[in-house]
């Protein structure tokens, strides 16, 4: 797990207007590291997930819960 690479990610989104939409219409936190996957950032969906309530700049992370889910 590396909480530096994820900041690194979120610092580029806030730079770059595509890659900020693309992460705040993805459903899953697993979604969002696909796409941080495939532009050479190294986290997981439950990385991102265990750097809730973290803040990067203007992001702050947070998971969403949604009617119906199960932990």
């Amino acid at each position: 797990m590396s909480f530096s690479e994820i900041r690194r990610f979120l610092k580029k989104m806030q730079s770059d207007n595509n890659l900020k939409e693309n992460v705040t219409s993805s459903a899953t936190a697993d979604d969002v590291a696909l796409i941080a996957q495939r532009l050479g950032y190294d986290f997981s969906g439950d990385d991102l997930l265990r750097f809730n309530g973290q803040k990067v700049d203007k992001v702050t992370v947070r998971k969403v819960e949604h009617p119906g889910e199960y932990h």
